[in-house]
């Protein structure tokens, strides 16, 4: 599968036509924006403009299809349509992003393009022999999500006494003894369950935090951070001390060997 997740969009209710769209992505992924409506005839979108705003400021992402100079420049292209692509989402990532059309003049031709972009952050601890893992969604303003764990694609039971689930508002965390799973992938048993609204998605771990010997290892493509205890064995530790025995073997037999 590859890292590339464009998610459902999904309209509310309240929305206007088009004009309001919600989407969902992991962080690391990609996302693509849609323009909705674009004014026919542009050959480098240059009646387009994007704009994003989050909690605390504003800015011109694109304006009159350039793309402007901020810290998220290289992580932007404007694809077919004037749609917006971002790249390895971040959370900083999530936001209210707006596509605006303007005529030859300056004035605004059109109803703006809302695209609210929320952010799926997903992290593993292992903590002696318990995995604990986390789901979070950030939002632009109030986050309305409802987050909760799922294993094997449904609610945990109340037969899975070893399993313990904890939700927040916008989080949720399971926790489980290693023991019970070490012969199937965790991407396979839990999923991270954001529902918005009508809108229910599914997020799988994607990670070779399992199969690694890295205290700490992280894969910007899955968004998916996990701190393990060491699983392999350090081969380079096990060479030294067998170069010291066999350098201490050595030594011993050349002062106890006799002289002639």
């Amino acid at each position: 599968m590859s890292s590339l997740l464009i998610l459902l969009l999904q309209f509310t209710g309240t929305a206007i036509g088009q004009r309001v769209l919600f989407l969902s992505v992991r962080v690391g992924d990609e996302a693509t924006l849609p323009c909705n409506y674009v004014i026919h005839d542009q050959g480098e979108c240059e009646s387009t403009t994007w704009l994003f705003s989050d909690s605390g400021n504003s800015v011109a992402l694109v304006r009159r299809g350039q793309i402007g100079n901020h810290a998220k420049s290289d992580r932007l292209r404007v694809t077919e349509k004037c749609s917006l692509l971002v790249k390895k989402v971040t959370e900083e990532d999530a936001g209210l992003y707006t596509c605006r059309q303007f005529s030859s003049g300056e004035e605004q031709e059109g109803p703006d393009i809302q695209v609210y972009l929320s952010v799926v952050t997903m992290t593993g601890h292992q903590d002696n022999d318990e995995v604990t893992l986390r789901c979070s969604v950030k939002t632009y303003g109030d986050c309305g999500h409802t987050v909760k764990w799922l294993f094997q694609g449904r609610d945990v039971d109340k037969d899975h006494n070893d399993i313990r689930r904890s939700q927040f508002r916008c989080s949720a965390s399971v926790t489980f003894p290693t023991s019970h799973f070490s012969y199937t992938p965790r991407s396979k048993l839990f999923t991270c369950s954001v529902k918005d609204g009508s809108n229910v998605q599914a997020f799988s771990l994607q990670s070779s935090g399992e199969d690694t010997a890295a205290t700490t290892e992280s894969d910007s493509r899955s968004g998916f951070t996990t701190t393990a205890s060491v699983i392999t064995e350090d081969a380079t530790g096990w060479w030294w001390w067998i170069i010291v025995v066999i350098v201490g073997v050595a030594a011993l037999i050349i002062i106890n060997a006799p002289v002639i």
